[in-house]
């Protein structure tokens, strides 16, 4: 119950154990059309290049960067938190130039800030920032934000690796232009895949670069001819085939289900949780209009002098693992996942009932 990888599902570790085919192999093909069709779903979304990266999160994020940033690029990017901050490492090690929108951790980027960077800067390409800081449990108005970068003729890259199958991710309702995600939050399938979506305008650009995407190996210009295409696909890399049967049976799982069943579900059993850690003295960092309820950053009560130690005591006496505060918020709070599968009323009463006896209670 941390801030992932989530509980995986026997029905996607059986999906894994499936015979390893090749990666050109025609049952594989369709799979991977599948797989693009579900994702689609899953991020409520049209585009055609919506397919997941070979390897975790972080390189999808890198995939959206590499491929839209060119030497010189001024991006706006909104830091609420830590991986907000790794966005910035990104544009500098493309050669472009961020701007930062600074807020405090906890809170949501202020759109306000952001517009008043767009104006200050209109040579702007891109205004990035992050769906659902994983680092602080918030979540951020993606839909004003985009709609301000598109009055400024701006593209947007947006971080829904905590968010996507956990709440509302409407990328062609907002106007996103590319998206990352990752396969070990939400949708309850182990890391190492990261879906991503390029809409119409970020293929654009994509196609007016004047200089090489600085990666060969997430330059979707070569990645595109493996995952799109009629009949035949060029070699590109070989796929983690049975990665991919584990991501093709957690999408399943979450068609299934329905995405506003998924979100009601999230939702009820953050608030069974909230309800009984506020009754352990437990206070939230993010305020309710902002909170997202798959990653519960909390307070600990003054009686826990040692925050290392009960998580260690969580972990050892009850199986029990969750997250600790990222930079800034190291050692003040803890981050509680209720992700995926982990979003059960098992999972809240066992996580309520060791805090209880671990604490005193």
């Amino acid at each position: 119950m941390g801030p992932g990888p989530s509980d995986v599902p026997r029905r996607i570790l059986d999906a894994m154990a499936r015979p390893t085919i090749g990666h050109l192999d025609p049952e594989f093909i369709a799979l991977m059309d599948e797989i693009k069709a579900l994702l689609r779903f899953a991020f409520q979304t049209e585009n055609a290049l919506t397919f997941p990266v070979s390897a975790p999160g972080s390189a999808g994020m890198e995939t959206c960067f590499v491929n839209l940033v060119e030497p010189g690029d001024t991006v706006i990017v909104c830091v609420n938190g830590v991986f907000g901050g790794r966005m910035v490492e990104n544009v500098k090690r493309c050669g472009g130039v961020p701007v930062i929108v600074n807020d405090e951790w906890g809170q949501p980027v202020d759109p306000q800030k952001v517009e008043e960077a767009l104006k200050a800067n209109p040579q702007a390409k891109i205004l990035a920032f992050v769906h659902a800081e994983t680092s602080t449990g918030v979540l951020s108005d993606a839909k004003t934000l985009c709609a301000l970068a598109q009055n400024h003729d701006c593209l947007t890259i947006m971080d829904a690796v905590t968010s996507l199958g956990g709440v509302p991710v409407k990328i062609d309702e907002w106007g996103v232009d590319a998206v990352y995600s990752g396969s070990q939050k939400c949708l309850s399938v182990p890391p190492g895949l990261s879906p991503i979506s390029f809409g119409p305008r970020a293929i654009a650009a994509l196609e007016a670069r004047t200089t090489p995407v600085q990666s060969w190996f997430l330059d979707l210009s070569l990645v595109m001819n493996y995952w799109q295409g009629e009949g035949g696909r060029s070699y590109h890399h070989t796929a983690p085939i049975n990665a991919m049967y584990g991501l093709h049976e957690g999408l399943l799982m979450l068609h299934e289900e329905g995405l506003e069943a998924a979100f009601a579900r999230h939702q009820s059993q953050h608030a069974d949780l909230r309800d009984g850690l506020e009754a352990l003295d437990f206070s939230f960092l993010v305020a309710p209009q902002y909170r997202l309820p798959q990653l519960n950053t909390v307070r600990f009560p003054a009686r826990v002098s040692d925050e290392a130690a009960v998580r260690k005591a969580l972990l050892e006496n009850h199986h029990l693992e969750i997250g600790a505060g990222l930079g800034a918020l190291a050692g003040k709070v803890w981050r509680i996942g209720l992700m995926g599968a982990s979003a059960c009323p098992q999972n809240v009463q066992k996580c309520l009932g060791a805090l209880e006896e671990e604490l005193g209670a």
